[in-house]
């Protein structure tokens, strides 16, 4: 039995990156999960993992916790509260934070973990489920060599590629920051491109396969260009939700405030994104925020 494999790893949230990522995972270390939804968690059996009803059973006397939540206050909730992931991790283990808090919910967090004895590594997580099954996501990283000598063979498994921005938690997620700033900007400007599009009669398909080969083309014009078709076509597999960018685009004009730089581009994709949550397209895909630019013409008439 290899090192790898005797190291137990603790997965807590088994959602659309944290399944991929833990089964993943399972392929070379032992793995154990949690999520609170039975599905997710019968899924994560299917592939390898050990799961469990709450994080303190996934995480008894694992090596290394990998937090894969929605936001701080899961993330919180989850090391911190009742049946949490402290009350059983081996003193010292290591806490890998891969889910987008922002810079000041990192630092926060790696504080009160450091309090109690545990180095957090800020590595949050960019490329979809598809990649995070693979092993081919991009990894932002602040942490201190310490805390990722102890991380990094779990780092090199997810990841193609892995930049280390700092030493300190909160490095990672600025990074992160500007990642979703780029991300949503795109997605809302491939949205009006789509809209457009479709107001002028033009077949959606064919201006975005012809546009996705020249100077205007982008990572989500080609990638989510064809799921904003597909939400008008009993909708796109959620893959990244609506409300999740609107939690993300809040992150990015906060920072940007904080660091006195104007992000007006930012402010107005936030805007379409409360928007769509507002519609109750929260839990749909993303490329689900092309229906409010352009709803489908017999929702419109009705």
């Amino acid at each position: 039995m290899s090192a790898e494999s005797k190291t137990h790893i603790a997965v807590i949230g088994l959602g659309a990156m944290g399944l991929p990522m833990a089964t993943h995972l399972a392929t070379a270390f032992t793995v154990t999960g949690f999520d609170p939804f039975e599905p997710r968690r019968e899924l994560a059996e299917q592939g390898g993992v050990t799961a469990s009803e709450t994080p303190s059973a996934a995480s008894r006397d694992a090596d290394i916790a990998l937090l894969a939540v929605r936001d701080q206050a899961q993330a919180e909730a989850a090391l911190f509260g009742p049946d949490g992931v402290l009350e059983s991790i081996r003193p010292g283990a290591a806490v890998i934070l891969t889910s987008t808090i922002g810079p000041d919910g990192a630092r926060a967090l790696a504080d009160r973990l450091a309090e109690a004895g545990h180095p957090m590594v800020d590595a949050p997580i960019s490329g979809g489920p598809l990649r995070a099954g693979t092993g081919d996501l991009l990894i932002v990283v602040g942490a201190s060599e310490e805390a990722l000598a102890a991380t990094q063979s779990v780092l090199d498994h997810l990841s193609s590629t892995l930049t280390i921005v700092g030493s300190r938690a909160g490095d990672g997620q600025a990074l992160k920051t500007i990642n979703q700033l780029l991300a949503g900007i795109h997605i809302v400007a491939t949205a009006e491109a789509v809209a457009l599009a479709r107001g002028l009669g033009l077949d959606p398909a064919v201006v975005i396969d012809a546009l996705s080969q020249g100077a205007a083309g982008s990572f989500m014009l080609t990638d989510r260009g064809p799921r904003m078709l597909q939400a008008y076509t009993g909708g796109a597999e959620v893959r990244s939700r609506i409300d999740i960018f609107t939690k993300d685009m809040g992150i990015v004009t906060s920072v940007g405030k904080g660091a006195r730089v104007p992000l007006p581009l930012s402010a107005a994709a936030q805007q379409l994104f409360m928007i769509a949550e507002a519609a109750g397209l929260g839990a749909a895909d993303d490329s689900s925020v092309v229906t409010v630019l352009s709803p489908n013409q017999a929702a419109a008439d009705s």
